[in-house]
């Protein structure tokens, strides 16, 4: 791992590098190299979910304070979610700093948008541990709060699912369903494939690392496939 090129992205440098780079392992590179020195990120991972949900539940707060506990909600839940941290992620240039065992490489789909997600998680709580609130409050701000018009403009705050129930009972009179078609991966890193059907009709599939995000996943790729955006 080049740690001087990804500080130099993340624009921040680390007192204890192995923080930084412990936040890339991912648990399937100890799998296929188990004398690796590191431990794997999900405990990085762990802690930077809360400091990422509350740095975004401050900016929030200070920013919107006309806007009510129910809708600042959402509009955190757009900003932390695993389809907005990945693309962050992404944009930023993390996929290359990724330790991952061959075949999670080769994914370049779904799967590896959730590990990317948490990837990002890992960072932050990496950041926070090694130079504290303010600086992951920083970093944050910087790379995901932009992101925030985006959540506005396109009213990613809205919930798929949500969205895509009240669209088909209005248009076609149907409540869609859910059903799990797949389910794959240890116990650790399952993976789901729901289905959202209207009717009899299989509308689109989604897939993620929980029964609830695969139903999100699907309603969002309904939604497209219809054009009820």
């Amino acid at each position: 791992m080049d740690r001087t090129r990804l500080e130099t992205i993340i624009g921040i440098s680390f007192q204890n590098p192995d923080l930084l780079e412990q936040a890339f392992v991912h648990r399937s590179y100890l799998n296929e190299n188990p004398g690796f020195r590191l431990p794997h990120n999900e405990r990085l991972e762990f802690l930077g979910d809360a400091v990422l949900e509350l740095v975004i539940t401050e900016i929030l707060y200070e920013r919107f304070p006309e806007k009510p506990e129910g809708e600042l909600t959402s509009l955190r839940a757009a900003l932390v979610n695993a389809n907005m941290l990945a693309a962050v992620g992404q944009e930023i240039g993390l996929n290359e700093f990724l330790l991952l065992s061959r075949g999670e490489a080769k994914d370049t789909g779904r799967a590896r948008q959730y590990i990317l997600a948490n990837t990002f998680e890992a960072l932050v709580g990496a950041i926070y541990l090694d130079q504290g609130y303010s600086a992951a409050h920083g970093f944050v701000t910087r790379v995901l709060v932009p992101r925030l018009a985006q959540v506005l403009d396109e009213k990613l705050y809205r919930d798929p699912k949500s969205l895509f129930q009240e669209a088909a009972q209005e248009r076609v009179g149907i409540t869609p369903s859910y059903e799990v078609l797949r389910e794959s991966g240890p116990d650790h890193d399952k993976k789901f494939v729901v289905g959202v059907c209207l009717g009899r009709e299989l509308v689109s599939e989604g897939e993620g690392p929980s029964k609830q995000a695969a139903e999100v996943e699907a309603a969002r790729r309904a939604i497209l496939a219809r054009g009820w955006g």
